[in-house]
Order: structure tokens, then sequence, then C-alpha cells
């Protein structure tokens, strides 16, 4: 029987193989009189590898039929190429079509808009640059692993489906199993003391929340998965769906908070360089020519840390006519974030201790009662790709915050124990992978980062 390969094995091969087979998808297919010349990929890797069929080889009469995308199966020799550019090919013994490709296949072209490639969501990945993009999402999302893995961490797999709202702006989905066209009220309003869970429950926009309970306990944990919010935004930075990162450690403060923070954002960073190269390359070439000094730049120097009162003087002071005017107790736009990582310090830059009023009611109250010991971590073109803080670990000073930002103490009751019973100040951030992944690949746009992107109104698939 020969043995079944993938692409990225052959081309690696340091002899010729004398029995192989292999299957993938047609990229392109030239004819001669006596020969044919076929490429093929099967997404194990960027590179296609060239099969060379005559008449000699079982299944020639149907080559006609392997038009591009079609999905064929080969068997033959592993030999060296003769041709520049490529280290390897095939010289097909046996070849036969698997699943032709209609003539109405849509990736025909070498290249296409990024705009159009949304609406074939379910096809994108078999061009170049999608294909590369998501095998370096794969490879990111095993690094994330391995980082906390190498630091003692562990994995908790947290809720999707809440019963509390972690960042208090209420853009959360509802889950329910009522049934819609009946839905029983009480004062009219829905009432969901009939629903599944007994309650009004949510897709979660945080593992935070819970994942604290943990860190109380374990010490060192994160989550990872998807987190929802149902914000009505079209941006190119926002989606309704995406996934988190969200370590979180006892005893740790703000200063270590940032520290991790910064250590992670560069591990990643060069993890993208060291193991995604070959993908990297189109992104390099074709989307972002200062990608690479840019991202060299996050390794190379010390992220620059300032407080948010400097950061508004910083921003004031420029003479920049921005859109957003800046004044304390607002929030950073992006214009402002990528003025300070792009214009003012050309780095990477982590700003703290933000006003109490425009942070969340977990955050720490910092000694002069205006601000919390908050941090973002902003990057050149992004701007904030990480937002966190120390926890307030103190059971009066919490239930105060959660009485300010009009919360209930009843829902909140199991988290306001995790302060009654052994509280230790902690730390913690979340990083979104969509806005990592277009750091590392210069993409614009958040929905071509994801493999599904959920937008309002768009529902495919």
């Amino acid at each position: 029987m020969n043995e079944k390969l993938r692409i990225h094995e052959l081309l690696n091969a340091t002899d010729p193989l004398s029995e192989i087979e292999i299957s993938g998808w047609v990229r392109t297919r030239r004819d001669s009189k006596d020969f044919s010349f076929i490429e093929i990929n099967d997404g194990s890797c960027f590179s296609n590898i060239q099969i060379i069929a005559d008449q000699e080889t079982t299944g020639y009469d149907e080559i006609q039929k392997f038009s591009t995308g079609s999905a064929i199966t080969v068997t033959g020799k592993l030999a060296r190429s003769p041709g520049k550019g490529q280290k390897w090919e095939i010289m097909a013994t046996s070849i036969s079509i698997i699943g032709g490709a209609a003539e109405d296949y849509p990736l025909q072209k070498k290249r296409h808009s990024d705009e159009f490639l949304r609406t074939i969501a379910h096809l994108r990945p078999r061009t170049n640059k999608y294909g590369a993009l998501f095998r370096i999402r794969s490879k990111l999302s095993q690094a994330i692993h391995q980082f906390f893995n190498e630091r003692g961490f562990f994995w908790i797999h947290t809720p999707i489906i809440t019963g509390s709202d972690c960042e208090g702006a209420g853009e959360m989905f509802c889950v329910t199993n009522l049934d819609l066209n009946a839905i029983p009220k009480k004062d009219n309003k829905a009432d969901f003391n009939e629903d599944f869970f007994g309650k009004q429950a949510h897709l979660t926009v945080s593992g935070q929340l819970p994942l604290e309970s943990y860190c109380l306990s374990l010490g060192k944990v994160y989550s990872f998965g998807p987190t929802f919010r149902s914000e009505n935004s079209n941006t190119s930075r926002h989606i309704a769906e995406f996934w988190m990162v969200e370590p979180e450690v006892a005893f740790a403060d703000l200063q270590a908070n940032m520290q991790l923070g910064e250590e992670f954002i560069k591990y990643l960073t060069q993890y993208t360089l060291e193991h995604c190269g070959e993908d990297l390359e189109v992104f390099l070439k074709f989307v972002d020519k200062d990608l690479l000094s840019r991202l060299e730049n996050i390794i190379d120097k010390k992220f620059s840390r300032i407080s948010y009162t400097h950061a508004i003087e910083i921003l004031q002071s420029s003479n920049k006519a921005f859109e957003f005017i800046p004044s304390w107790g607002k929030d950073l736009q992006s214009e402002h974030e990528r003025f300070l990582t792009e214009e003012y310090f050309k780095q990477p830059v982590i700003v703290s201790d933000y006003p109490e009023a425009i942070k969340a009611f977990y955050m720490r109250i910092n000694d002069d009662n205006k601000t919390v010991a908050a941090m973002d971590i902003l990057v050149p073109k992004i701007g904030e790709i990480i937002g966190g803080s120390q926890r307030e670990e103190r059971l009066d000073k919490l239930s105060t915050r959660l009485q300010a930002n009009n919360l209930s103490e009843e829902d909140y009751w199991w988290y306001l124990e995790t302060r009654k019973f052994g509280s230790a100040p902690h730390s913690g951030f979340g990083l979104g992978l969509e806005r990592f992944l277009m750091l590392v690949t210069g993409a614009n746009n958040i929905r071509d980062v994801i493999s599904f992107p959920r937008t309002p109104k768009h529902l495919e698939f």
C-alpha cells in the first residue's frame, strides 16, 4: 500500500520516494501535447506541489475534468525537480478525480477582494491568503496554551451561558427556551421564572468573574474561548462573536499584571515570526509592507508605561486636530491610542490608572478615590489589544461599586462571597485573539481573521 503523505511532508523530504499517494485540490493545470502539469494544494502548508502526468499515467484521459478547485488523488514517485523555485515534484503513475468543481467555481482568478471573499466565507480558506491566515490562527491558539502551561497556569473552562453581566454594559444576547410566540408575562414584562433556568440568561461577554473564583483557589488560571456581545456596530473592529484569552493571577498587583501582559504579547509575536514564516510572508509582501518592522519593534523594545492622566496631558498638548477632543474623565478613542503608539512613543504603550467612572465595577479603587488600578496595552495600528486590572478584593469597596453601578448584590452574591472567605489581591486581563491576529498579519478588518464573522444582520452558515 502506498504511504499517504501531505504536501508539507513531501516538500521537506530529504530523499526521493518511490511510492506515494497524495490528495488535494487543483490550483492550476497546464496541458501540452504529451504532458499535463497540475499544481495541487492540500491545506497543510502555503506551497503547492507540481504533478506531472503523461499518456502512460492511469487516468490520464480524465485530466480534462481537472478544473480549478477539483479534488483529486495522485499516486506516483517523488522526484527532484529541474524547475526553478521547487525542490520536488511528483511523477504520476495514476491519477483520479474525487470531486469535480462546477464551471461557476468562484475562485478562478488569483486575486479577489476581501469584501467579495466575505460573501463566500465557506470557500475563502481555499485562497492563499486565507489558508495562510487560518493556519497562523491555529498555531497561535496552540502557542497561547503553551505560554500559560510553561508558567504553571491551569486552563479553566468557564461557562458560555451566564446569569451575570461582567461589563455592566447590558450588550448581551439573551438565551431562552420560552415560546417566543407566547412569552409568559408578569407586570407586562417577560416572566423568566418560567424559563429553563428560572431566571434571565445570556451568552457571556467574558469568563472573568467565574474565573476569579478559580484564581482564588488554584492561584494561576486562564480561560480561552468564545465570547459574545450584541453591540450594534458595523465597524472594522467589532464582531458579535469573538475569542478571548483571560488569565487571572492570585497575589498579583497591577504592576505584575502589566508585566504579564507585555510578556504575553512579546511571546506570541516572537512565536509568529519563528513558527509561521511561510504563511506570514503572504502578509509581508501583499498586505502590509511595514509589518515586519512593526513586529520587531514590539519584540525589541520595553513597552512605555504612563498613567491615564499623563496620556490626556500628552494628547491635549499635541496640537493635533482629533475628532474626539481628549479630556480627563472620558475614555481614550482609537485615534488617541494610535497617536500615542504611532506618533508620540512610536512603540507599544501601557496606560494605567483610569478614572473610576469609565471602568468596570470590579476594578480596584486607588487611594485617590478617583481612579482605579486598570491598565490597557496599546499597540501601533490596532490601539487597545489588552484590557485588564487589579481586581477589587475588599468586600466593602466591591459592594459600594456594585451599588454605584446599579447592579444587584443578590445577582452577584457568589462573587461577593469570594471576597468574604479568604479574599486576596489578584489581577488579570483579556486579550482578543482576533485583534492580535490583526496585529501580526496587518489585516484591516476583524471580519477577515475569524472563520465565520457574526455581525448585525449577517448570520450566514
